[in-house]
C-alpha cells in the first residue's frame, strides 16, 4: 500500500544519541529534528564531527552499545523505527530503507563475487528467480556508469578501484527502489563526470518512485544544485534548515553564513586575489563543548544571552537557532 502522501517518509523529532565517556556522556547528535517527504531530497550539512553521520547512524538503528539513542521518535511512513527490534529493522534495511557508506568497504564484503552480494540483496526481499535477479544486478551496474557489467559481475571487490566499489555499493544500495535512502558523502571518491551521472539517477529515483533521499555532505555547491532542502548542523545540533533557495541565498545562522562565505564564487564581490573569509577557530571536541550556544566562541554576535542554549525557532520562512541571526539581505 502506498504511504498517504499526508506523512512524511521519514519524521525525526528531539533525536539524541549519548555516548559514555571518562568523566561522563557526549552528545553527537543532540535534539535533532527534521522531517523529509516523499521523493524530497534533504542535504544535511556541517564540518566533519558536527554529527552528521552519527545522525545516519542512529535513523538505520546501528549505534553500537555502549552508544544508545536516549530521546527522540524516528518516524518511518508514520512506524517508530525505534519500537522495532533487530529482526524489525534488518527486514526494513536494504529493502525499504538503504543507506550508502562514505567507504564501500563497510557495505561489500570482500570474500564474495559482485553478483553474489547483487542477487543475494535483490532474492532476500523479492520473489524473483536468479536469473531475472542478475538481469537487475546488470542493469543496475550499468546505471552507475560501470563497463562491461557482465564481466564485472564475476570481479571481487579488490579487483575494483575504490571509486568502482562505491559505484558498486550505489548500485546496490538503489536495487530494491527503497523508499527511503540515506547516503553518507558517497561521492566523495568519484571523480566530477561520474558523480554527475550518480546525482542524475538519484534525482530520477526520487521523481519517479518517490523515494526520500537524505544526502550527508559538506559540500554546499552539491546541496545547492541537488537538493530541496538543507539542515546544517554545528556540534550535534541543527542550528539552520528550510528550503535550498532560503538558506543559502540568504543564511540566518552565523555560521551558515561563515560557511557560504568561505566558498569561492563567481558572483562573489571580493576582489581579486583576496583571500577567502574563514570562521575563526576550530569546532570543539564534543567533551569540551562550552555552555550553551555552541558556536559562540567562534561568533562575532555573541553576547551574554548566548550562555543559554537558543531555541529552534522559525524565523523568515526558516527554522533557526540563533539568539542573534543575520537579518540583512543577499548575505
Amino acid at each position: 500500500m502506498t504511504p498517504s502522501a499526508d506523512v512524511p517518509t521519514l519524521a525525526v523529532s528531539g533525536l539524541t544519541t549519548e555516548i559514555p565517556v571518562a568523566g561522563g556522556t557526549v552528545k553527537p547528535v543532540d535534539d535533532v529534528s527534521f522531517e523529509v517527504g516523499r521523493g524530497q531530497i534533504m542535504g544535511l550539512v556541517g564540518e566533519s564531527g558536527s554529527g552528521k553521520s552519527m545522525t545516519a547512524w542512529s535513523i538505520m538503528g546501528m549505534v553500537d552499545a555502549p552508544g544508545r539513542i536516549s530521546a527522540g521518535r524516528i518516524l518511518f511512513q508514520g512506524r517508530d523505527l525505534l519500537s522495532l527490534d533487530e529482526r524489525g529493522m534488518r527486514a526494513l534495511r536494504g529493502d525499504r530503507i538503504a543507506m550508502i557508506f562514505q567507504d564501500p568497504a563497510t557495505s561489500l564484503n570482500p570474500v564474495l563475487r559482485i553478483d553474489t552480494q547483487m542477487i543475494e540483496a535483490i532474492t532476500a526481499h523479492r520473489s524473483v528467480g536468479r536469473r531475472a535477479a542478475r538481469d537487475m544486478a546488470r542493469e543496475a551496474l550499468a546505471q552507475v556508469g560501470i563497463a562491461s557489467p557482465d564481466e564485472r559481475l564475476l570481479a571481487y571487490p579488490h579487483q575494483f578501484s575504490g571509486g568502482m566499489r562505491q559505484r558498486v555499493a550505489i548500485a546496490i544500495a538503489m536495487l530494491n527502489r527503497p523508499d527511503l535512502i540515506i547516503c553518507d558523502e558517497p561521492t566523495t571518491a568519484l571523480d566530477v563526470t561520474i558523480q554527475s551521472q550518480i546525482l542524475a539517477q538519484m534525482q530520477a529515483l526520487c521523481r519517479e518512485a518517490g523515494t526520500a533521499l537524505v544526502w550527508i555532505t559538506h559540500d554546499l555547491s552539491v546541496v545547492a544544485g541537488f537538493a530541496d532542502t538543507v539542515a546544517v548542523m554545528y556540534a550535534g545540533r541543527i542550528v539552520e534548515s528550510g528550503t535550498v533557495e532560503r538558506v543559502l541565498r540568504q543564511p540566518r545562522h552565523p555560521y551558515t553564513h561563515g560557511l557560504i562565505a568561505s566558498v569561492p564564487s563567481h558572483t562573489s564581490n571580493a576582489p581579486r586575489g583576496q583571500p577567502l573569509p574563514q570562521i575563526p577557530g576550530m569546532v570543539p571536541a564534543l567533551s569540551a563543548l562550552p555552555d550553551g550556544c555552541s558556536f559562540r566562541n567562534r561568533c562575532a554576535r555573541a553576547t551574554e544571552v548566548c550562555r543559554n542554549v537558543p531555541p529552534l525557532e522559525m524565523r523568515d520562512g526558516r527554522q533557526v537557532r540563533c539568539f542573534h541571526p543575520v537579518m540583512e539581505e543577499g548575505a
